[in-house]
């Protein structure tokens, strides 16, 4: 019988792994009054000062030690999976003992499938496979969720409830996950890459850093909030500020020349494909291992 705690601000949460997506769901969860920093703990192999770190800055509790550690994953309505892929295999079989029947796992590890991650723990425990992006750190996050088969209504809510205090959150069939993982999970990183550019261009035609940075930036936002708020397609907003012969479609002519679409859609491809090789990573090293 699943017995997860129907809220999320009644759940005891533990996030196994201390890194980068590990802190920008608690830094979310915290800011947003989601849930009591007291009933969030934070788990890690061996960086203590890590963990120190993350205490201090959002009053959440630090596991550094093994007892703390046993304490936490044993005690948790809610473990959140988030150590790096290539840590997973050994970590997940290490979790398997703690492990009771209603505890809810909830992964964030790019390519782990479902299948595997109840292979590694020996479980058939209720699972939600996730794939977020770092603006959760601010509220703004971006998230793709598949639930494993049989998962209750409040523990497919609690999940969503999570992940929907910081950002959105939208349910996929689990084989969409690598897509979702190419648009959304790292399509920070693209939105980054193409300020770089500009800024370095807007420098290199005479601007300084600063006005450079401050004028990528609000046009950045100012271009994603006229696609929310309008509810217009990207192409039709486009239409409008390329004016025939101007200097918008002087731009836009030159990326097709250089078939930047093109190149777009083949980072998202390799993005989507290396997401299912680091799964197929993990399955592997865990046969291996036996």
């Amino acid at each position: 019988m699943n017995t997860t705690p129907a809220t999320l601000a009644q759940s005891k949460i533990c996030f196994y792994g201390a890194g980068s997506m590990a802190e920008a769901i608690v830094r979310g969860l915290v800011d947003t009054d989601a849930a009591p920093a007291g009933n969030i703990t934070v788990v890690n192999r061996s960086n203590a000062e890590r963990l120190a770190e993350l205490r201090a800055r959002y009053g959440v509790l630090a596991a550094d030690s093994e007892a703390a550690r046993q304490d936490a994953l044993l005690t948790a309505d809610v473990i959140v999976l988030g150590m790096k892929p290539k840590d997973a295999a050994a970590a997940l079989k290490a979790l398997a003992p703690a492990l009771r029947a209603e505890q809810l796992i909830v992964s964030v590890i790019a390519g782990l499938s479902i299948e595997t991650i109840r292979e590694l723990t020996r479980a058939s425990q209720p699972v939600v496979r996730t794939m977020p992006n770092t603006s959760s750190s601010i509220g703004l996050g971006a998230t793709g969720i598949a639930f494993s088969e049989g998962l209750g209504d409040d523990a497919r809510r609690l999940a969503l409830d999570m992940f929907g205090a910081v950002g959105i959150a939208q349910v996929v069939e689990e084989r969409l996950l690598e897509a979702v993982t190419a648009v959304s999970g790292s399509g920070p990183a693209y939105i980054y890459f193409v300020m770089e550019a500009m800024i370095a261009s807007g420098v290199a035609q005479g601007l300084t850093p600063e006005a450079a940075r401050e004028l990528t930036v609000q046009t950045v936002r100012g271009a994603a909030d006229m696609v929310r708020l309008t509810g217009e397609q990207p192409e039709e907003l486009r239409r409008k500020v390329t004016s025939p012969n101007g200097t918008a479609q002087a731009a836009i002519e030159t990326l097709q020349r250089l078939g930047v679409d093109g190149a777009i859609g083949a980072a998202m491809d390799r993005c989507a494909a290396r997401a299912g090789e680091l799964g197929r990573a993990i399955a592997e090293e865990a046969l291996q291992q036996g």
